[in-house]
C-alpha cells in the first residue's frame, strides 16, 4: 500500500488544473446577473484572483483568457503579468458569437463578409497564442440554425471546414486546435458542431494538431460520457476537457457538484487510458461561471473535486479489475470500482498539500487569507467583468 500511496501522490503532482478567466467575473443565466463586490474589472484582476486559486491548491498553475473579452494592448505584457504572479496564460479561448452579425452564424453563416469577419477574429486569436505562449486555441460554435429549411445544412459543414482548414494552416508547430462541441443553445433545430462524432470528424480531416475537447455539460441526459472519452483517448484525439456539472442542460455549474459518481467514471477511463500522463497533452480545464457562488471558493472547490475524483481513478486495483473482467466476474469488477469510489481520500490529499508546503484545508485557508475583504475594499469604482464584458 506504501507504494501504491508514492504513486498516488506522484501522478498527483503531474496534474494541472485551469481556470477560466470568465469565471472570475459576473455571470448567471439570461434571466439575470447578480453583480457581487470584489469582482475583477480588468483581465489583470482576474489573473491576479486565478493566482490565489493556485496559491492554496498547488495545482492550478494557468488562466484561460476568452477574447474579446480579455483583450489588451499588450498580451506579452500581459503574460509577463500572470508568470510574476506564478501563473501562464493557457487556452486562448474565441468569440465569435456575440456580435449582431453572428445571428445566423459565424464561419457557418451563408454571407461571406460575416464568415471572414470571424475567420479573421480566429486568425487573431492564434496571433495572441503568439504574443502569449499558449498552445492551445479553443473554439466552440454558436453556429446552427432554429428551423428545417432555414440554410443547407451540408453547406453549413463545407463552410465550417473550409474555416477550420484556414485556422489549421496559421497554426504553429507547438500549437494546437481544441474543437468543442454542444448538443443545443442557441441553436435549437441544427447545431454545427453538436456531437463528438462531429467535432472528431473534422479534426480528422484537419491532422494532429486538430483536437476533441469535452465539455461535461453539452450532452443530452443520460449521455455516456465516460465512453465519449475511452474512444477519444484511444484514437489520440482527446485534447481535453471542459469540467463542470449540469443537472438539465449546459447549467456551467461547479464540477461535481450534479454527478460525482460521473466525475470518477470519467477520470477512470482518464488514468485507464493513459490521459493523465502529461505526455498524453489531456488539458484539464474549468468551465464554470453562474450566479450564486462567490467566484474564488467556487473554482478552489471544483478543482478540488476534480483531485478527489482522480485520487479515486487512482486507486482502482487495475489488476483485480481486469481479472475479474476476464473472468466474466460482474459484480466483482463493479465491486473493485466501488470500493475505490467509497473510499475517503481526503486524508491522502491533506498529507499531499502538506508535503508541497500547502495548508491541508485549501478552502478554510483562502477564507482565512483577507483576499476577499480586501478586494471588496479595493476594486470600487469602473466597470466590473462579466459575461460579454
Amino acid at each position: 500500500m506504501a507504494t501504491d500511496i508514492a504513486r498516488i501522490k506522484a501522478a498527483l503532482l503531474t496534474q494541472h488544473i485551469e481556470t477560466p478567466s470568465w469565471a472570475y467575473g459576473n455571470s448567471g443565466t439570461r434571466f439575470k446577473v447578480f453583480a457581487r463586490p470584489g469582482v475583477p474589472r480588468t483581465p489583470q484582476e482576474k489573473i491576479a484572483d486565478a493566482a490565489q486559486v493556485h496559491r492554496y491548491t498547488g495545482i492550478a498553475p494557468s488562466v484561460a483568457l476568452h477574447i474579446p473579452w480579455d483583450r489588451v494592448d499588450d498580451y506579452g505584457a500581459l503574460a509577463a503579468y500572470a508568470a510574476g504572479h506564478g501563473l501562464r496564460i493557457g487556452a486562448i479561448n474565441a468569440n465569435v458569437f456575440q456580435d449582431d452579425d453572428y445571428m445566423l452564424g459565424s464561419v457557418t453563416n451563408p454571407d461571406p463578409a460575416v464568415r471572414r469577419k470571424a475567420l479573421d477574429h480566429l486568425l487573431e486569436c492564434v496571433d495572441i497564442m503568439d504574443a502569449t505562449g499558449s498552445r492551445d486555441l479553443k473554439l466552440w460554435f454558436a453556429d446552427g440554425t432554429n428551423y428545417p429549411g432555414q440554410d443547407d445544412v451540408r453547406a453549413r459543414q463545407d463552410r465550417l471546414a473550409e474555416a477550420l482548414a484556414a485556422v489549421y494552416g496559421r497554426l504553429g508547430g507547438d500549437q494546437r486546435m481544441l474543437l468543442e462541441y454542444k448538443l443545443f443553445e442557441p441553436a435549437f433545430y441544427t447545431t454545427d458542431v453538436p456531437d463528438w462524432g462531429t467535432a472528431y470528424a473534422h479534426c480528422l480531416k484537419l491532422g494532429p494538431k486538430a483536437q476533441v475537447v469535452v465539455d461535461t455539460g453539452h450532452h443530452a441526459p443520460g449521455t455516456n460520457i465516460e465512453f465519449i472519452v475511452a474512444l477519444l483517448l484511444r484514437e489520440g484525439r482527446l485534447g481535453g476537457f471542459d469540467f463542470n456539472s449540469r443537472f438539465y442542460a449546459d447549467d456551467d455549474l461547479m464540477v461535481g457538484a450534479a454527478d460525482p459518481f460521473q466525475l470518477f467514471r470519467i477520470m477512470h477511463e482518464v488514468v485507464r487510458g493513459g490521459g493523465l500522463d502529461p505526455a498524453a497533452g489531456v488539458a484539464f480545464m474549468l468551465d464554470q461561471c453562474h450566479n450564486v457562488e462567490p467566484k474564488i471558493p467556487g473554482q478552489i472547490r471544483s478543482v478540488l473535486n476534480v483531485q478527489q475524483a482522480t485520487v479515486k481513478a487512482l486507486l482502482v486495483d487495475a489488476d483485480a479489475l481486469r481479472a475479474a473482467q476476464q473472468s466474466g466476474d460482474v459484480l466483482g469488477a463493479n465491486a473493485v470500482l466501488m470500493d475505490a469510489y467509497d473510499t475517503d481520500v481526503r486524508p491522502l490529499l491533506a498529507d499531499l498539500r502538506a508535503e508541497m508546503g500547502l495548508d491541508p484545508d485549501p478552502m478554510a485557508a483562502y477564507a482565512a487569507s483577507g483576499y476577499a475583504e480586501k478586494i471588496e475594499t479595493e476594486r470600487v469604482g469602473g466597470a466590473q467583468a462579466g459575461w460579454g464584458a
